[in-house]
């Protein structure tokens, strides 16, 4: 009887963790929405409001951190569970940087909301949108431990990268058509860089999925290779 009590005791830990983490992933999305919004609506109550709200996700993370490192400490976890506990600790970190990269995004609202509207922003809407559907197939693929949603996300990168440069080059236009646009351009093109940031954080997010369900590491293959080349 002890023995069962101990065991889903375990399980609930467990649970716990992948709960909250989700938890903090929904945070995360509502805020890079909020902050998107926030620029193309020209709402600056919004913005002020993000910047509020990112203290609940950095709790989250220093919470669920927590929760991991006890596990690791007084459950001796199998393998199985050791790479879910050590992949959740990786994950928080990941889903905290995408709630500073809304801040940062909300900063710069503030500051174009100040100026007259460059003009409309559907790119960058898009882009956010492209960044939220990514997060959520990770978290997903964490979740259900699906190792092929975590390989979409992976190639879903490369559609991100191809719209923020779009963006960069229009804006790039925007700049060399009038000297004027310049501050406003600066600051929406940091917006879209901290969107395209936010798809490569969704990534390791998957990444990490692949070393959870299959043991094996495969980030940054390039510098792995690089490695296993002679030298001469």
């Amino acid at each position: 009887m002890p023995t069962t009590h101990t065991d889903k005791s375990y399980e609930a830990e467990l649970k716990g963790i992948r709960d909250r983490l989700l938890e903090m992933g929904g945070l995360v999305e509502r805020a890079i929405a909020a902050s998107v919004r926030a620029v193309t609506e020209r709402d600056t109550a919004l913005a002020e409001d993000i910047k509020l709200k990112d203290r609940e996700i950095n709790r989250m993370e220093v919470d669920i951190d927590g929760a991991c490192r006890r596990v690791l400490a007084l459950r001796q976890p199998a393998a199985s569970d050791l790479r879910f506990v050590t992949t959740a600790l990786k994950i928080v970190t990941d889903l905290e940087r995408m709630g500073d990269l809304a801040v940062n995004i909300a900063e710069r609202a503030i500051d174009l909301n100040q100026a007259p509207a460059l003009g409309p922003l559907h790119d960058l809407s898009k882009l956010a949108d492209l960044s939220e559907a990514q997060l959520k197939k990770a978290l997903d693929a964490f979740v259900t431990r699906d190792v092929e949603k975590a390989e979409e996300v992976m190639r879903g990168d490369d559609l991100l990268d191809t719209l923020y440069l779009k963006i960069f080059n229009d804006l790039l236009g925007l700049m060399m058509e009038d000297s004027r646009n310049i501050r406003r351009a600066t600051a929406i093109m940091f917006a879209a860089k901290h969107l395209e940031r936010f798809g490569d954080h969704a990534t390791n997010l998957a990444e990490m999925v692949v070393y959870m369900v299959r043991g094996t590491d495969i980030r940054h293959p390039r510098s792995r290779a690089l490695e296993g080349t002679p030298h001469e």
